[in-house]
């Protein structure tokens, strides 16, 4: 007699959906990005399917307090190119006063899979830059990412 495992793939409609809540106050930006890029693919779960969208909602708040390590704010730049000649040039410390939201959604972003299915995990990433959110209907289930393990 032998033993069949079977292999369990998820469909879309089947997952329900839960939203988290995550302060991003004084947390590491990379160590953070890593935690919100899991849950927005859903391999936090044990129906995980990399072609279905299994992952979770995140709302991240007070994301003008994340930081980095070193000096790493005032050196590394974002760079993107305008169509005019030259490329712009801007360190992550200016962003942050600028746009304190897009340091985290860049992050984010590039640590999900390259194709037409992390649109979709993206579009489930809400950032704000202050303590409020507009999302207090979903019950929202505050959890703790990005702290080192000691």
């Amino acid at each position: 007699m032998s033993l069949i495992k079977k292999t369990t793939v998820a469909k879309p409609n089947e997952i329900p959906k839960k939203w988290f809540h995550v302060d991003a106050s004084d947390q590491v930006l990379g160590r953070l990005a890593s935690d919100i890029a899991v849950i927005l693919m859903g391999k936090h779960r044990p129906t995980y399917t990399p072609h279905v969208d299994t992952g979770d909602f995140v709302v991240v708040t007070n994301a003008e307090k994340v930081v980095m390590t070193g000096s790493k704010m005032q050196h590394r730049h974002y760079a993107w190119y305008t169509g005019y000649t030259g490329q712009r040039l801007e360190s992550y410390a200016d962003r942050q006063e600028r746009k304190p939201e897009d340091l985290i959604i860049h992050a984010v972003r590039r640590m999900l899979p390259k194709n037409k299915l992390a649109t979709k995990m993206l579009a489930k990433l809400k950032v704000y830059a202050g303590e409020e959110h507009p999302h207090q209907a979903q019950q929202v289930e505050t959890i703790q990412v990005g702290k080192k393990l000691s």
